[in-house]
């Protein structure tokens, strides 16, 4: 074992990466705090039981995190021993007379902290009391602020906050020294934090039954405290329980509610549980009747109000609620509802006075406008202004609305209720971890922007295998100003090179970075393509991808991207000692890897079924390739259910069950023994003179394929010539039982002077022979910009060549956002000022056809009632086009933007004629992202994500 130095970050704004360093170096008495010394003897902790209880649940972890990494045993004392070299003094302001004795004494200053929310300090104290030599003191302002000063120590010591989720093995030391040190924290961002545990059916709750809390059959305290003792080691404050139909109430399973007691864990609910109350697993109708507020009001108020009456006494966040039964909508009226919700919102602000002893605008309550509540908010429905009003996303990472200028001047304020997992229409995405850490970031920062730091929940389905997205959710909560577009890609592989080192570090952002780049594209789920969600274990009903084979090689491009990725993460598996492997199959093996089989299976599909249509040999062959990555994603699950001896046995579940998803459909074709082949010309170009490939450009130097493919039993022997020097060909002929690409290109340096040149390739095999015409063009040397190329000009938004920023309005890059992976923010949402503010492109066309702007949106949503999602285009001098991006919410547009990741609006401009132009892309409702554009010149050919980006020049 080795010998560790600790050293405590002292500046005042602190990081959310690192607050703690622990590095080597040599121990001096006199700028040292001995934790374990080398004999093994540990320091003891003292703190005073008359403190808060989480605050003795924080020590007992730290001197079991001290047994885990030295072996050595830290006693926890509650008087302050005759004579010590070394001790340990932990307590809450005015709660520890420890605390108060270092204060009144002078060692101590805690005016920086005290009566302030969720802070700490950690301070070395020399002879803090009589007989003792050091102390290292963490004081805390509050119970929970001295539990995440002491949660920072165990960090410190090598005891990730996942060691029990993710299977992160401790740092074994066998001396621990914490540097002289005087920190304090500063006040969390956001006050409320936390997690919503859902949609559990498939995970969580089976594994819990089996391997957690098996009397209670599904998730219960034992489950629970492993829960709480996250949160607290992540500096989250609340949790909001799961609540299916399959999942016992939190409220009504003993032991819960003391074990979030003893964590000092705040409850919370989701927007359909009213005052702590599940009626999804709770109410009964053939005991309370009819969950219908018109005709049931009193039994539905007086099981609220015993409720309360229970869980009163607990620390909690109170939903204050009226929809249907579990995530359904309400009955009735637009008027009856909005006259309803009225009413209950009054009925249960009474409630909660009649069993909390606090004034009503003392306890914590939020407003979920969600769903259809949204309408009748907007109506006009009075919330009282001390309720935190929290904005729901769209349940697929875009957040719906945000307070407006009065909105925000309310005294209860606003957060924001987000998914990185979901059940429902137009599609679940309940398997994978593959939000966009740059899309939470720019639409957190859009919310921290315009007021929401009230409360912050994440919708994190079954935890795992939502450890990245969990991680950085909290970390921008407990400190937002530590985050920007610049960094925030980094964080999830500064992450992981904490737990596996940092040599991986440059390789996990590269995986990250493609990985979440495909999934921003397609998520995984979403690969089926042709089923809406309606029902549990309805049928999947798969057909083609839009990603083209024929195009662009943009399937070709997504598997072989995929390959990469999953290949890396096989080189990292294999050089990982044992005891880290676990943990990095949970957190990245298994989500790439699951990932790669899973779009492996769907595209191989697709190509089978396009090979058979085209007779090719090697159709059969693909339809197996096919199945066996479709078994791959049962083998990968089966291990992951498997590892650490069963330990997480039913907590993975393919897609496969919601809805059910088959064997991808394939077709098996009948080949004979008859001479026969074809061939296939790159982007599928065939004309009245014969085939065609792409056009050659000198700008860009890229290549073309011509597939030579065989469609008999028996091998086919084939040649491809052409008498032009400067067509390159990479292989000229053989013989082959399936098929060869010949990649085609231009050697320039043998054009000559003519800037247009056109040839052929000549391709035999057996008595067939085919023409395939090339086509090449020099460089113009007078055209600047973004030049076209066959039909296009594909622009990155990132990379304008002007801006004019008026007003407040600056254009953000956004790294890691989009289908150019890089994003365009028109503006902070924040600021409406601006006219006139626009990014401007060069460009040069050859055709004299009308010119179609295609731009690629994210599918945000207006910032609130007040304003749109409007954007303009222009082109040289002709008038400015104005596109919105803002279809209706659950209409089948938005159900495709939000599972494309994009809203593609289609401007047509007038004919220009060949030659130097401009595009201007100016601002107008503040916050838009524009992530790709393209201008058809006549040549774009139908795909998903679009031509790749044009040279530029």
């Amino acid at each position: 074992m080795k010998k560790f130095f600790l050293i405590l970050t002292t500046v005042l704004a602190q990081s959310a990466f690192a607050q703690i360093e622990v590095n080597k170096g040599k121990f001096t008495w006199d700028t040292s705090f001995p934790i374990v010394t080398c004999g093994g003897e540990s320091a003891s902790i003292l703190y005073d039981r008359n403190d808060f209880r989480p605050v003795g649940t924080a020590v007992g972890m730290l001197a079991e995190d001290i047994k885990r990494t030295t072996d050595a045993d830290m006693p926890i004392i509650h008087s302050i021993p005759q004579k010590a070299k070394s001790l340990i003094v932990a307590g809450t302001i005015g709660k520890s007379h420890f605390i108060d004795m270092l204060k009144k004494s002078g060692k101590l200053n805690t005016d920086t902290i005290a009566g302030q929310w969720e802070r700490f300090i950690i301070k070395t104290v020399e002879n803090p009391f009589e007989g003792v030599d050091k102390a290292l003191v963490i004081a805390g302002s509050d119970k929970r602020g001295t539990a995440y000063g002491i949660t920072t120590v165990c960090k410190a010591i090598g005891v990730s906050p996942w060691h029990f989720w993710s299977d992160v093995p401790v740092k074994r030391q066998s001396q621990l020294y914490l540097q002289k040190t005087d920190y304090i924290s500063k006040s969390p961002s956001v006050k409320y934090r936390g997690i919503f545990i859902n949609d559990e059916d498939w995970g969580l709750h089976p594994w819990a039954g089996k391997n957690m809390d098996k009397t209670v059959g599904g998730i219960g305290p034992n489950t629970y405290e492993k829960v709480f003792e996250l949160r607290l080691r992540l500096k989250a404050n609340m949790v909001a329980p799961a609540m299916h139909e399959c999942t016992k109430a939190f409220y009504t399973v003993a032991g819960n509610m003391e074990t979030a007691d003893k964590y000092g864990i705040m409850m919370t609910t989701s927007h359909c549980e009213p005052l702590m109350y599940n009626n999804a697993s709770e109410w009964d109708e053939k005991v309370h009747g009819e969950w219908d507020y018109r005709t049931n009001r009193s039994e539905i108020d007086k099981v609220l109000d015993e409720r309360v009456a229970q869980a009163g006494k607990m620390e909690n966040i109170y939903t204050i609620a009226l929809r249907g039964k579990h995530d359904s909508g309400m009955k009735g009226s637009m008027e009856e509802k909005f006259q309803l919700l009225g009413s209950a919102i009054e009925s249960q602000r009474g409630i909660l006075k009649k069993h909390i002893d606090k004034p009503i605008e003392e306890i914590p309550q939020i407003f979920v406008p969600y769903k259809e509540v949204l309408d009748i908010y907007e109506k006009g429905l009075k919330v009282p202004e001390d309720i935190t009003i929290v904005w729901p996303d769209d349940n697929y990472g875009y957040i719906k609305k945000l307070s407006n200028a009065d909105e925000r001047k309310r005294e209860g304020g606003s957060g924001v209720y987000y998914h990185i997992s979901y059940l429902g229409w137009p599609n679940d995405y309940l398997w994978l971890n593959t939000t966009s850490p740059a899309l939470m970031y720019a639409e957190m920062h859009k919310a921290w922007s315009l007021g929401a730091d009230r409360y912050w929940l994440l919708n994190a389905g079954d935890i795992k295998p939502g450890e990245l997205g969990v991680q950085l959710f909290l970390d921008m909560a407990w400190d937002f100003d530590s985050f920007t577009f610049e960094n925030v890609n980094e964080h999830n592989a500064d992450f992981l090179a904490s737990i596996f080192g940092k040599d991986y570090e440059e390789e996990f952002a590269y995986i990250l970075d493609r990985y979440y780049h495909l999934a921003f594209e397609r998520k995984p789920e979403y690969m089926t393509w042709d089923w809406r969600w309606n029902s549990l274990f309805a049928d999947t009903k798969i057909k083609d991808t839009e990603f083209s084979f024929a195009n662009y090689r943009e399937a070709e491009n997504r598997m072989e991207e995929y390959a990469d990725i999953a290949g890396r993460a096989d080189k990292i598996m294999s050089k990982l000692p044992e005891e880290l492997k676990p943990a990095f199959f949970e957190l990245l093996y298994y989500p790439v890897k699951a990932s790669y089989f899973y779009n492996m299976e769907m595209l191989t599909a697709q190509q089978n079924r396009w090979y058979a249509i085209q007779g090719r040999a090697m159709t059969n062959r693909l339809a197996d390739i096919a199945v066996a990555y479709h078994d791959s994603v049962a083998d990968i699950t089966e291990k992951f259910n498997n590892l650490m001896d069963g330990k997480w046995d039913g907590i993975i579940t393919a897609p496969g069950f919601v809805p059910k998803k088959k064997y991808a459909p394939t077709k098996h074709i009948e080949l004979t023994d008859k001479s026969d082949m074809g061939i296939f010309a790159d982007g599928g170009r065939a004309g009245t003179e014969g085939i065609y490939l792409p056009c050659f450009y000198e700008t860009s130097d890229r290549k073309h394929y011509i597939d030579v493919y065989n469609k008999c039993s028996t091998p086919m022997t084939w040649s491809a010539k052409t008498d032009e020097k400067w067509i390159r060909l990479n292989i000229d002929g053989g013989t082959t039982d399936t098929q060869e690409r010949i990649w085609v290109s231009i050697d320039w340096s043998k054009c000559g002077n003519e800037r247009d040149l056109e040839g052929e390739i000549v391709v035999k095999g057996g008595k067939q022979k085919w023409k395939v015409g090339v086509k090449a063009i020099r460089k113009n040397k007078e055209a600047y910009g973004y030049v076209e190329e066959n039909g296009v000009v594909s622009i990155v938004p990132t990379k304008y060549q002007r801006k004019t920023e008026n007003g407040n309005i600056v254009f953000q890059n956004i790294n890691g956002l989009g289908y150019t992976n890089s994003a365009l923010q028109l503006g902070n949402a924040k600021y409406d000022d601006g006219e006139d503010s626009f990014v401007e492109y060069d460009f040069h066309t050859d055709s004299t056809d009308s010119l179609t702007v295609v731009t690629y949106m994210l599918p945000l949503f207006p910032k609130d009632k007040m304003h749109g999602t409007e954007y303009g285009i222009q082109i040289d001098n002709q008038k400015i086009a104005i596109q919105s991006n803002n279809p209706k919410e659950y209409s089948n547009e938005w159900a495709r933007n939000v599972l494309r990741n994009s809203a593609v609006n289609y401007t047509k401009f007038a004919p220009a004629k060949p030659g130097q132009h401009t595009l201007r892309i100016y601002a107008k409702d503040p916050g838009m992202i524009i992530h790709k554009i393209v201008i058809d010149c006549g040549g774009m050919k139908k795909s998903y994500t679009g031509p790749k980006e044009s040279p530029f020049l």
